[in-house]
């Protein structure tokens, strides 16, 4: 009732509440095209040249070969938890390095003590071996 009081039609309505969502599509639009261009492009412009390596299915650290029963070494995934464990507590160090100045001396114990923690944890993975690979 408001927009005929103000005389405006309904072509004229429908068309203000599709500019509302113009953003919004050219977000969309954008981002869809940061994501298949790229590839596109890597297709189209990379080299294509095969070999028995590249084509080898490699999932595991090991080459997949008779029954899936079979035994293998564990340390490549331990390696890879480790990995993503560290990554995972370096990541907790970004936000606090933004807010450094808000958090104040008592964010700067808190985090050195979590550092500290660190070190010692990864001083005692280091002491049983489990980062070494023979």
């Amino acid at each position: 009732m408001e927009h005929v009081q103000a005389g405006l039609s309904g072509e004229q309505i429908l068309q203000m509440n599709l500019d509302q969502y113009l953003p919004v599509l050219l977000f969309i639009l954008v981002g869809m095209g940061v994501g298949v261009v790229p590839l596109v492009l890597g297709y189209v412009l990379g080299p294509n040249r095969p070999d028995a390596a590249k084509n080898s299915p490699y999932e595991c650290g090991f080459e997949a070969f008779e029954d899936a029963r079979m035994k293998f070494d564990v340390r490549y995934y331990l390696v890879a938890i480790l990995f993503i464990l560290f990554d995972l507590e370096i990541a907790f160090l970004f936000p606090w390095a933004i807010a450094l100045q808000d958090v104040g001396l008592a964010g700067f114990i808190a985090v050195v003590i979590f550092l500290a923690i660190l070190v010692v944890g990864f001083a005692y993975e280091w002491k049983k071996g489990a980062l070494d690979w023979e």
